[in-house]
């Protein structure tokens, strides 16, 4: 091979094998335990696909996410000095022929494993993801020209209360239990 070749040669397998890289995250379906390396890419749990749309920090005093917050229940409306409300927003799709419930044992877990469960809104919020609701074969939830699916995210909102030692330390991982399944799914939160 001539010298300029091998170069070419190696710089080409080198474009060939960051292409293949950044195509997405493939993963084994079947797996008993799924695993997402970022917000994004389709998670799927038996005939359910789970889309993580964003997630981030929700300001009580800013408009937009003080209609997030409504539904609050009085208990939980408090936060200690060193918490903050942090919002998960997803997109289930159910591609089944038959109305199949999406996952409910959902939790966040940071890197010293301290876990975090969701907040249960009450039903006056739009946007809350419904777990006990089920989705319709075929569908997605939330359901399109809905208020949920109508935000910048179109995604339910999963809220949950984070102590600021969580978001320091990351990455979070954002795990679920199938409903339909034996499978565990886990997302890394892009934080």
């Amino acid at each position: 091979m001539s010298r300029l070749r091998r170069p070419l040669a190696v710089l080409a397998a080198l474009l060939a094998s960051g292409g293949l890289a950044a195509c997405g995250n493939h993963h084994d379906e079947t797996a008993k335990i799924q695993h997402i390396e970022g917000e994004g890419f389709y998670l799927s749990l038996g005939e359910l696909k789970y889309q993580v749309q964003g997630s981030r920090q929700l300001n009580p005093d800013d408009v937009q996410d003080k209609a997030l917050l409504a539904g609050v229940p009085a208990a939980e409306q408090d936060l200690d000095d060193d918490e903050l409300w942090f919002g998960v927003f997803m997109q289930v799709e159910n591609e089944s022929e038959e109305p199949l419930r999406p996952a409910s044992d959902i939790e966040i877990i940071d890197t010293q494993e301290d876990v975090f469960k969701p907040v249960e809104l009450e039903q006056s919020n739009p946007f809350a993801y419904r777990p006990e609701d089920p989705i319709e074969g075929g569908h997605i939830a939330p359901i399109p020209d809905t208020p949920a699916f109508n935000t910048a995210n179109q995604g339910s909102l999963m809220l949950f209360k984070l102590t600021l030692d969580a978001i320091d330390n990351r990455p979070l991982e954002l795990k679920m239990e199938s409903s339909t399944t034996d499978q565990t799914g886990i997302i890394d939160l892009d934080v």
